[in-house]
């Protein structure tokens, strides 16, 4: 039980921590005035993010629904 709140507890401080973006990232964003590549970029982050999502989701509702209907039939 120690070791998993130890486990928690260093892992909540590094995500803390931790930034987002690399150095490089960082500068190129930051120095451009229009900001749309920081725009381009966060578009990009947002739309790998919520493919994964969409991906188990759907394959979370398959297994209720087929799960489901088998305890009406």
């Amino acid at each position: 039980m120690k070791k998993k709140v130890l486990l928690m507890l260093f892992t909540f401080i590094t995500f803390i921590t931790t930034n987002a973006q690399c150095a490089m990232c960082r500068a190129v964003l930051e120095s451009e005035d229009g900001q749309s590549t920081a725009k381009g970029v966060n578009d990009g982050i947002v739309y790998l993010m919520v493919i994964p999502y969409l991906l188990v989701g759907g394959i979370g509702i398959a297994i209720y629904m087929k799960y489901f209907r088998k305890q009406k039939a």
